[in-house]
């Protein structure tokens, strides 16, 4: 099998919107019209047609998860759904419109290339964009699509569609993060450009949002210019049968950052130990490179003291290494977020004890701007913390690479997941020179 840069490429995306913005009916279009549906299910959505009163075929039931859920109207799980085209593959994950879930957009946001806002054509920009919006920004996803729909209920008005565009255009530039930004003026429900080019706006020159899913360049958004392994476990050959396996010790994990080549130099943090990368195993056997993000056992020339959590590194673009973390975080529990409490944080593979020392912001959706030292965060907001934790973490900020950038925080005693966080940029980093013997 040929080894490229470019493995077949899965696009990873989210939906939101607003409770009736029709994420479900988008989500149910595209995988109707892209014909990635099995037959059982399609034979259950026509079984269904008539209950919607119309005869028409409800594309929501197709991704509304909970029966139970589904009868109150209301979806509340991160679903996701997978479906390819002759051209790529993809993941979406569907995440409900309410205020209070936000954290579910983070959840299902966190390793998007892409983000889909819905807007409704009639109520245009709302507070929920916004936040959408903003959130999406702050997560680092790279690329946007506007979609506004219902455009039938507005009778396919391209005033409305440009009045819309405008008002986004007004604020993007307050959320300098996204590599390109698309408008597409579609019906979900009757499925005008979303698979098939709408009759309905001959003033619209786009791709259809299919079309753009299927062809905006995600390649370069994988950091490849830092190497980063977490290690995950150290690899010893229980009894190996072979003689040659008996001395194999490899050091496994996902690449979280660059590339990596037999014969280059590493270092293994927090120990400062360094040493040369002598065989690369992966899946497919043992490749001259690899790179970010596969999954990967390294075997180096000396027999270094390694464990779960340490980082192995290239000795260019080096990470931070610090206790003292700063950091934006979205807070996801009932119970709010206080200076001085204990969290479990979870960073790559290892999970540290760690104490919030101050909490600097929180921001205001509506107009994006930091409110400074507020008593505590509450469920669903955004702010600036600064963490102390127990031991130094290896990290990049979240801006240069958002799996070495990222965390999450477990609440101690119950081990719910109760934010996740984006670390800022490290104040100085790792000395190249740091611990120079090999042995």
């Amino acid at each position: 099998m040929p080894h490229s840069h470019h493995p077949i490429e899965i696009l990873r995306f989210n939906t939101c919107g607003s409770v009736d913005d029709g994420k479900s009916t988008l989500i149910g279009r595209l995988l109707y019209d892209s014909k990635n549906l099995m037959e059982d299910q399609l034979e259950a959505l026509e079984r269904s047609a008539d209950i919607t009163g119309a005869g028409a075929i409800n594309l929501a039931n197709l991704t509304d998860g909970l029966r139970a859920e589904r009868e109150q109207g209301i979806t509340i799980d991160v679903a996701y759904r997978y479906f390819a085209t002759p051209r790529r593959k993809f993941i979406v994950a569907d995440t409900p419109g309410h205020v209070q879930y936000t954290r579910n957009m983070v959840t299902g946001a966190s390793t998007a290339n892409l983000s889909i806002v819905l807007v409704d054509a009639r109520n245009g920009v709302i507070e929920q964009s916004r936040r959408h919006t903003y959130l999406a920004a702050l997560l680092g996803i790279p690329h946007l699509v506007i979609a506004v729909n219902k455009m039938d209920l507005v009778d396919w008005n391209e005033e409305r569609f440009l009045e819309i565009r405008d008002q986004i255009e007004a604020f993007l530039p307050r959320l300098d993060v996204f590599k390109d930004v698309k408008f597409i003026p579609i019906s979900a429900l009757n499925g005008d450009n979303v698979v098939e080019r709408s009759k309905h706006t001959p003033w619209y020159e786009g791709p259809t949002l299919l079309g753009h899913l299927e062809t905006v360049h995600i390649a370069s958004d994988w950091n490849l210019s830092a190497f980063r392994l977490p290690v995950q476990w150290v690899n010893r050959p229980n009894n190996p049968r072979d003689a040659a396996w008996h001395d194999f010790r490899g050091l496994s994990g996902q690449i979280a950052g660059g590339i990596v080549k037999v014969g280059q130099k590493v270092m293994v943090l927090p120990s400062g130990t360094k040493s040369t990368v002598k065989e690369i195993w992966t899946y497919d056997g043992s490749p001259q490179e690899a790179f970010c993000p596969q999954s990967v056992t390294l075997v180096l020339e000396h027999d270094l003291d390694v464990s779960r959590g340490d980082t192995i590194i290239g000795l260019e673009n080096l990470p931070g290494m610090s206790a003292d973390l700063h950091a934006k975080i979205c807070w996801m529990h009932q119970r709010p977020l206080q200076r001085d409490r204990k969290y479990f944080l979870k960073h790559t593979t290892q999970t540290v004890q760690a104490i919030v020392t101050d909490i600097e912001n929180r921001i205001n959706i509506s107009t994006f701007d930091p409110e400074p030292e507020p008593d505590e965060l509450a469920v669903n907001d955004i702010g600036e913390i600064r963490l102390r934790a127990s031991r130094p973490v290896v990290f990049d900020g979240y801006a240069a690479n958002r799996l070495t950038g990222s965390f999450i925080l477990i609440e101690q005693g119950t081990n719910l997941t109760v934010a996740a966080g984006m670390l800022q940029p490290p104040t100085e980093l790792v000395k190249p020179e740091y611990n120079d013997f090999a042995i």
